[in-house]
């Protein structure tokens, strides 16, 4: 009797202990369970806002794909008419260079900053776009009204054959006395020698002695001439020995040209940039030899015409 009395407080005890231990796991379940449920949202978030990235990569690149054949297309209407597109040349690898950079992002990685950047880049090129377009559409207008202009031009000129050739004969006449004005011609053209030492020598009388010459020096000017175009000049020169030779070696930039038809040596030769500045022009010129004694004559041409002439003796 006293044994079933002590036996039934303990069954109790144990069964609380059980009960305490169920409801301690099913709490850890319920946990575990909400904290997995959290875990798979936070998930689904992260998961949504990757592919919300990727949507408006895809939708960047293509419109930034759609602005350069739109501006593909602006520059071949352009190119067709005549005109220069440097421009929108330009635009077309601005844009060539942001859509590698596009392509260029990993999954998930276009950030908002990058977004709003490449966005208010589109924005401008989209403004850009609708002024050419607002442009070309001038053009064309323009060139519509041109090719009226032209062909009623033409209607007139058929009846003024006889006018047309007489002012063809005077711009004929224009042209060659342009071509003869914008000739250019050398000034204050100076000889000096240079010895073994590298050191140089002028005369006012142009006279050296000629064992101690290594190299012959010549300085001049091209003379202002505002008829002359701005543009690379080809000027040779020529250093003609006292027998009436010009020097002449491959090897140290010599060569063959045209004067007045015929073929002509040439001892060096350079390209300038003609600027109508006054510019000074030098040549330095080694002949590799002794040179001979006697009077030497320097001709300086450009365009197969000659533009200066001096003379130095060497004794």
């Amino acid at each position: 009797m006293e044994q079933n009395e002590n036996t039934e407080p303990k069954n109790k005890s144990r069964l609380l202990l059980i009960v305490a231990l169920f409801l301690v796991l099913a709490g850890i379940n319920a946990l575990l369970f909400y904290m997995n449920n959290q875990k798979g949202k936070q998930n689904e978030q992260l998961t949504a806002e990757v592919k919300a990235k990727d949507v408006r990569l895809e939708e960047q690149i293509k419109q930034y794909e759609t602005l350069k054949a739109d501006f593909e297309r602006q520059s071949q209407e352009v190119q067709a008419m005549g005109l220069a597109n440097d421009s929108l040349e330009a635009r077309i690898a601005t844009i060539n260079s942001d859509l590698l950079k596009l392509r260029g992002f990993r999954k998930g990685s276009f950030s908002l900053a990058e977004q709003a950047r490449f966005r208010n880049r589109a924005t401008n090129l989209e403004q850009q776009l609708r002024k050419k377009d607002e442009e070309i559409a001038q053009l064309k207008a323009d060139n519509e009204v041109l090719y009226t202009e032209t062909t009623t031009l033409k209607e007139r000129q058929n009846k003024l054959t006889d006018t047309i050739s007489t002012i063809a004969r005077t711009n004929q006449e224009l042209s060659e006395k342009v071509a003869v004005a914008s000739l250019l011609q050398a000034d204050n053209i100076r000889i000096n020698v240079i010895n073994g030492r590298n050191k140089e020598k002028d005369d006012d009388d142009n006279e050296f002695k000629a064992k101690r010459v290594e190299k012959i020096k010549v300085t001049f000017n091209l003379a202002r001439n505002d008829v002359s175009p701005k543009e690379t000049k080809q000027i040779m020169m020529r250093l003609v020995e006292p027998d009436g030779s010009a020097l002449y070696n491959l090897s140290t930039g010599g060569g063959t040209f045209m004067i007045d038809g015929s073929e002509a040596f040439y001892t060096a030769k350079q390209d300038i940039v003609y600027d109508n500045t006054r510019q000074p022009v030098q040549f330095v010129y080694a002949k590799g030899a002794a040179y001979k004694t006697g009077l030497h004559t320097v001709e300086l041409y450009e365009g197969g015409v000659m533009i200066g002439k001096s003379t130095f003796t060497l004794k």
